[in-house]
């Protein structure tokens, strides 16, 4: 599916007096895109980043994909985004390519443009699609996100077979990786399973850790298990988290 990436409409003047027109090469334009847009001009960014785009620049495509995804300088356009994030995750990276960063980003994008589909469009729900998307992204960059995302798939069974030993393996991952979210979720799968210590003290690091958007949910499952716990037990997970974090363990 190749991106729509047109620059229809009256074209800017971009920067004569700079040098940098629409003739100019993508690197160039890629670069007075991000100055205009770190500059507030955002306009002129959406016009640099589309001739960019047009003359494959990686970073240009990623970059106007977000501004669609976000509606940042453009009319927010799930669509298009998504049409773009999948050129780039078709066209593939090279081992080693400066452009990974692009690449990985569109696959965690598209993944979660399947999980749920996009209204109005012809991109319906795919849980299959996004849960493969996620292993590409978990299994061959090792990205925590993906693996924590991929996870919690394989544990709710959605696109595919539940698998619990499966699931603690991404999850465990990604918490190796410092990622507070999966070591939330493993916690509780551990103290359903009898871990209780070790689940209890996973929960309440991954609170401590955690973006403020993620605390209240983690904060309920810890506040449950700790009501279902013993006193023994409550008092040597505390102990054992206040260590993990002093000594930077995950």
């Amino acid at each position: 599916m190749a991106a729509a990436v047109g620059c229809g409409g009256p074209a800017l003047a971009l920067d004569p007096n700079a040098g940098v027109t629409r003739d100019s090469g993508p690197f160039d334009l890629f670069k007075f895109g991000f100055s205009a847009y770190k500059k507030g001009r955002k306009e002129e960014a959406v016009e640099a980043y589309k001739y960019a785009a047009e003359k494959g620049h990686p970073g240009a495509r990623w970059a106007l994909a977000n501004m669609y995804a976000y509606g940042d300088g453009v009319v927010e356009n799930d669509y298009e985004a998504f049409k773009i994030y999948d050129d780039i995750a078709r066209q593939g990276v090279e081992p080693g390519s400066e452009d990974t960063g692009y690449f990985v980003n569109a696959l965690l994008s598209l993944a979660t443009y399947y999980q749920k589909g996009i209204p109005g469009s012809p991109v319906k729900a795919n849980l299959g699609a996004a849960r493969q998307l996620y292993f590409q992204a978990a299994s061959a960059f090792g990205v925590p996100e993906a693996q924590y995302r991929l996870g919690r798939m394989i544990l709710e069974g959605e696109g595919g077979a539940n698998d619990i030993q499966q699931a603690k393996k991404w999850l465990n991952r990604a918490r190796v990786s410092g990622h507070p979210a999966a070591s939330a979720v493993l916690g509780n799968v551990v103290f359903e399973e009898g871990q209780v210590v070790r689940g209890l003290a996973f929960m309440t690091t991954a609170l401590e850790r955690a973006a403020p958007s993620d605390k209240p949910w983690i904060q309920a499952l810890q506040e449950r298990a700790f009501s279902l716990a013993g006193e023994a037990d409550r008092r040597t997970a505390v102990a054992l988290a206040q260590d993990m974090l002093a000594k930077g363990i995950n």
